[in-house]
């Protein structure tokens, strides 16, 4: 069911239709090299291949997790001759970009620059977030794609349904329960969709039957291995944390479970989140994400259940705490000035058996008026006050 043309894929409009970036590069004629950032099955590999073919280019892809520099000199070379005896512009299309190493990333630098190849990366993966060298990140375009809409994904359903050629032809039905359920499972993934479709038709079928019931399509979503947005379900758990939102961040966390995710990383993201987003609005948060740490190690959660009621209780407590984040932010307010502004000497009655140091427990008056900050950086503030805020 992959799309023939670009006026067959469905969604991306923002990147597509009349007017649209992609859309006016193909006009054009020429493409430049670029990344494709979306997550999975929102049309990465197909929008890259029909665009090689839109401007009449040779499409070649690698693979990052089996093809390295070897392979990338050899197609590098096949363009190169194509570009001198036919006047062909190779696209090289390279799935998961940010998966090869900075010294792969590096060897594709002269080939993009030179413009002996147009690369079209495509990544799950935030580009900015370092996995993508920035020398790389520079010289390609990032063109963002979003998760399907359920108009999208039943327009997708409806054609594989129909489409007597390459889809099911109308030799089953599919009622609107089961479309629903089937839209629910695939979560914005067209190729979940059709890989969930296609495994619940071979269940009915194996009952004798044409009609899809919603348990066929259950089974088939139980049984597939399904793609994970590992990225975007963690995101979307600690700031349901953050927005105090426990029905939504259960939810999330259930998410990640069932798709395989450990949970021992779950329970690290719980202790960042008891700090960063909790901070001392509650400052028992802390001790009880490091106490389901320490629980879901100590008891496991792989094999069994048990260690779940650790990390669900925790996840709770952080969702309805209330929240202070300004004890981080004043650290890092804090550091940036040491990283720009450079570091003071310490003040003469700070330092070790200073005599001049006045201790607050022996005189308390005294103490008060005394300066903790460095020479010219007295009244700084990082730390808001109380009814107000820092400089």
């Amino acid at each position: 069911m992959r799309p023939a043309a670009l006026d067959d894929v469905v969604g991306q409009v923002h990147l597509l239709g009349p007017g649209a970036p992609l859309r006016r590069l193909v006009e054009g004629g020429r493409l430049p090299s670029m990344l494709l950032w979306g997550p999975p099955g929102s049309g990465k590999t197909t929008i890259g291949r029909l665009l090689a073919a839109a401007v009449g280019a040779r499409f070649e892809a690698l693979n990052t997790t089996m093809d390295g520099v070897a392979a990338l000199r050899e197609v590098v070379g096949a363009a190169r001759n194509e570009a001198a005896f036919r006047g062909a512009t190779t696209v090289v299309f390279l799935d998961e970009v940010h998966r090869y190493s900075k010294a792969q990333q590096d060897a594709l630098l002269p080939h993009v620059e030179a413009g002996t190849i147009v690369l079209v990366g495509a990544t799950t993966e935030a580009p900015f977030g370092g996995g993508i060298t920035r020398p790389l990140l520079s010289r390609l375009r990032v063109f963002r794609l979003e998760p399907l809409g359920e108009a999208e994904l039943r327009e997708i359903a409806g054609r594989a349904l129909a489409d007597a050629e390459r889809g099911l032809g109308s030799r089953v039905t599919l009622d609107e329960v089961a479309l629903r359920q089937l839209i629910g499972y695939a979560s914005g993934d067209a190729r979940r969709l059709l890989g969930i479709l296609e495994a619940a038709v071979a269940m009915a079928g194996a009952d004798g039957r044409s009609a899809i019931e919603p348990g066929d399509v259950a089974r088939a979503a139980q049984s597939a291995t399904l793609d994970y947005d590992r990225s975007g379900v963690v995101s979307a758990f600690i700031k349901s944390i953050r927005g105090s939102d426990p029905d939504a961040a259960l939810y999330w966390l259930a998410t990640a479970l069932e798709a395989g995710e450990d949970p021992r990383y779950m329970a690290r993201r719980l202790v960042v989140s008891a700090s960063e987003d909790v901070g001392t609005g509650e400052p028992g948060a802390l001790p009880l994400a490091l106490a389901a740490l320490e629980a879901v190690e100590k008891i496991g959660a792989e094999t069994n259940d048990e260690g779940l009621y650790a990390l669900a209780q925790a996840t709770v407590f952080l969702a309805r705490a209330p929240k202070d984040a300004t004890a981080g932010r004043a650290f890092f307010a804090a550091r940036e000035a040491v990283r720009t502004e450079g570091t003071r000497p310490v003040p003469s009655h700070l330092r070790p058996a200073a005599k001049t140091y006045r201790n607050p427990h022996d005189d308390p008056a005294g103490a008060a008026g005394q300066r903790y900050l460095p020479r010219g950086m007295e009244g700084r503030r990082f730390l808001p006050r109380p009814g107000g805020t820092g400089e």
